[in-house]
């Protein structure tokens, strides 16, 4: 890491769990996973996301997955564990295990199958924040039907719960009003087909899922993007359009098997998922897949 960058800023890439024909997690070809994004250049990962199907995990695998992320990241690599449960008893124990494991910084969703009110999702950032580690908060609205609105988000690092945000709503100009309401607030990126937008609107970080499958291509778009340099956006630009129908596929309903497929096209393990998801439709096969390889032909990678 370097001296100036903080655990929680640059790419970390919410990695997919790789599984084998039982599905079993398949531990040792994840920690090859985690050392290959390192090799590739990334920042960090993040562990037990929606990604890497933490909801159908057991408690010892979902606990064995951050501990394998740490003992297989390399010096500098850091490690963002997710914490999203039902519950902030929950997410505060599942905080307690990553801090234990020397986790770096946490990713946090608000309660994520109740419509908490205001109060209550304070009081489960507030759970989460008494352990110590830093707390990205994680706003996806579509899935957990919580919004963490820029004058909430604003109030969380008002508090010292948070330290920043995922941004995965896809409006690009919340960043600009939590700016203004929290300007001492990191703006991470949360969907991989945003990432020009919030790199322009001075984004730190992303929390990415296609570097899983092209983190070359990828890392050179997010630095790009958020180099502050004029001259940068040229490439940048002709990047975003070249893999946008590709990038789209982390902001759909089969995000996990889309970049699964991905993975598997590139010669990297992704594989199957466990239940609930299932295989993808024909169409949608065949569609990810023209994406991927049309991505490939271009040259990236």
């Amino acid at each position: 890491m370097t001296e100036n960058r903080k655990p929680w800023h640059g790419v970390f890439v919410a990695t997919a769990l790789p599984f084998n024909d039982d599905l079993g997690v398949d531990f040792d070809a994840y920690a090859e996973h985690v050392r290959f994004l390192a090799g590739a250049g990334c920042d960090g990962v993040a562990p037990n996301g929606s990604l890497g199907e933490y909801q159908t995990l057991s408690d010892d695998e979902r606990a064995r997955v951050i501990t394998t992320a740490v003992e297989a990241a390399p010096e500098g690599f850091s490690v963002m564990a997710g914490a999203g449960a039902y519950g902030g008893l929950q997410t505060q124990r599942w905080v307690e295990q990553a801090a234990e494991a020397g986790a770096d910084s946490i990713l946090l969703l608000p309660p994520n199958t109740y419509r908490a009110n205001e109060e209550e999702v304070v009081d489960h950032y507030r759970r989460a924040a008494s352990v110590g580690l830093p707390i990205v908060a994680y706003n996806n609205p579509i899935d957990t039907k919580v919004d963490l609105t820029p004058r909430l988000i604003a109030r969380l690092h008002g508090e010292g719960l948070i330290v920043g945000v995922k941004e995965f709503s896809g409006d690009v100009r919340r960043a600009y009003e939590t700016r203004e309401l929290a300007p001492g607030l990191d703006m991470l990126i949360g969907s991989d087909d945003t990432v020009l937008e919030m790199g322009l609107a001075g984004a730190v970080g992303w929390i990415a899922g296609y570097p899983n499958a092209i983190p070359e291509s990828t890392l050179e778009l997010y630095r790009l993007s958020t180099s502050g340099d004029a001259a940068d956006l040229a490439r940048a630009g002709e990047i975003y359009r070249d893999l946008h129908s590709l990038l789209r596929w982390d902001s759909r309903t089969e995000f996990v098997q889309a970049i699964k497929l991905s993975m598997d096209i590139v010669g990297r393990k992704g594989g199957t998922c466990r239940p609930p998801r299932g295989p993808l439709a024909p169409d949608i096969r065949e569609a990810i897949t023209r994406d991927t390889e049309a991505a490939l032909a271009k040259g990236y990678k």
